[in-house]
């Protein structure tokens, strides 16, 4: 039997954001948002995600410059924490946030760093046990 949509969905997800943020996020659903969240699994970690155009690497990059463009902080704080799984390097993050900078304006890049720098520090924080 192959998995479903969702299944397949819930793999990647959980390989890009890791099962503490999955299991977290999973907690808090409710019937308001259990639709969407589905929706969320079946086409955008299954559909987008799981696509051999881009590397998770590249689709990460991509990720991050749009919501950094767009001012959505909080999944930007998310997916600059995710780059652990995907191979996204600092460099690449810092690059990125330059292109935002001269396409999308400064100050969606001003804000974007503050993010990254605050994302960072607490990936710092937890690798040293802090």
């Amino acid at each position: 039997m192959s998995e479903s949509r969702y299944d397949i969905g819930m793999k990647t997800r959980r390989s890009v954001l890791g099962d503490a943020h999955v299991d977290r996020a999973s907690k808090n659903i409710t019937e308001i948002d259990e639709g969407f969240q589905r929706y969320i699994t079946e086409n955008v970690w299954n559909g987008v995600w799981t696509s051999d155009t881009f590397t998770k690497r590249e689709r990460s990059i991509v990720t991050i410059a749009l919501l950094a463009g767009l001012g959505h902080e909080e999944e930007l704080a998310m997916h600059i924490r995710a780059t652990l799984n995907t191979g996204a390097t600092r460099d690449d993050i810092r690059e990125t946030l330059m292109h935002v900078a001269v396409y999308a304006g400064v100050p969606a890049a001003n804000t974007a760093f503050r993010i990254a720098k605050q994302a960072y520090a607490e990936i710092d924080a937890a690798s040293k046990g802090e």
